[in-house]
């Protein structure tokens, strides 16, 4: 049986990777016992474990947070996800790294496309940039797949933050110009691991949720399906939401190059459903 080594695995990707059925047995490494950012440590660790292959989603997200300290965001993002190519080419098994739509600037009025050219704006895109640049130096049979709007079942992430606001306040003033694809770990799980069934060519995809929507009609669902629909939600503009670092305010992502080998995720309206079904499951 292939092994495949999932690198962040406490992460709420890397532990929907670590559980969902497959073919293939999963081992994990992640913080504090392993560090992306320390050559000396993931380089052996990796070639030590001798796995057929790698997924890397492991990250520094706080996106505001790497405004603040984008020293410790560029060393994971962009010279660790470095570290774990280069083991990968000395070993000469296939990567998987995880990077963002916020690489884009959110300028264009249409999809962005795998092939369109990045233009990152806050120190987080940067990294995340520069971790894709990174990856590709260092070794050849890499795919970066990049993502939007992640949430997982019990994850520290925007429909958790919703409920809780609104439990806590019962009322929400939520962005409405934002937009984006939602990306439901399970749904995102599945279809990496369904590139390395297909054998994949190395190169860039855009795996999300089908559909896109803004934070205001993503806030509105998560309530629906939670059964908190009496909640009001209020649209508000980005310009009154404060913050240190502004996303982009439609990085939306076309998905062709998964697309042309079958794969293509279910509607992200299903996909929160799912996910309320899943975290009422837990709170239970």
């Amino acid at each position: 049986m292939k092994r495949i080594l999932i690198i962040g695995h406490k992460g709420q990707l890397g532990h929907i990777l670590m559980s969902i059925p497959s073919p293939y047995q999963r081992i994990g490494i992640d913080l504090p016992e392993h560090d992306i950012t320390d050559p000396q440590d993931i380089i052996p660790t990796i070639q030590q474990l001798r796995p057929d292959a790698v997924i890397n989603p492991a990250a520094f997200t706080n996106v505001d947070a790497a405004e603040a300290d984008p020293d410790v965001a560029y060393q994971v993002n962009a010279h660790g996800a470095g570290h774990v190519a280069r083991a990968c080419h000395q070993l000469h098994i296939p990567l998987i790294h995880i990077s963002t739509n916020e690489v884009f600037d959110g300028s264009a009025r249409q999809p962005y496309d795998e092939w369109d050219q990045p233009h990152a704006l806050s120190t987080y895109a940067r990294s995340k940039l520069a971790g894709e640049q990174a990856v590709r130096f260092y070794h050849d049979d890499v795919r970066i797949v990049r993502i939007a709007w992640l949430f997982a079942p019990g994850g520290n992430n925007f429909p958790g933050k919703i409920v809780a606001a609104a439990r806590k306040y019962g009322a929400l003033r939520v962005v409405d110009d934002e937009f984006g694809n939602p990306t439901y770990a399970p749904d995102l799980a599945a279809a990496l691991m369904r590139l390395f069934e297909l054998e994949a060519p190395p190169g860039i995809y855009h795996i999300t949720n089908s559909g896109t929507c803004s934070r205001y009609e993503f806030a509105v669902s998560v309530l629906k399906y939670m059964g908190m629909a009496d909640i009001p939600v209020t649209p508000i503009p980005h310009t009154a939401w404060q913050r240190p670092s502004q996303p982009p305010l439609r990085a939306i992502l076309a998905n062709r190059a998964a697309a042309r080998l079958g794969i293509q995720l279910r509607a992200w309206q299903e996909a929160v459903a799912d996910w309320a079904q899943q975290q009422q499951r837990i709170k239970s």
